[in-house]
């Protein structure tokens, strides 16, 4: 796999995680459920409707 090929596949990827992160706020929101993040060690809680 060549440099462009992998640029291409990287790009793909992301677009991915990009659409089943908004299908799962979507679902979420559907539901009044929250989301669980982790930053810097931290876990907290956000609710869909505040995205």
């Amino acid at each position: 796999m060549n440099e462009r090929e992998l640029c291409k596949f990287e790009a793909s990827v992301i677009k991915g995680a990009s659409i089943a992160f908004q299908r799962l706020v979507k679902k979420r929101k559907e539901e009044n459920g929250e989301l669980i993040f982790a930053r810097n060690g931290q876990i907290f809680r956000v609710k869909a409707n505040d995205l």
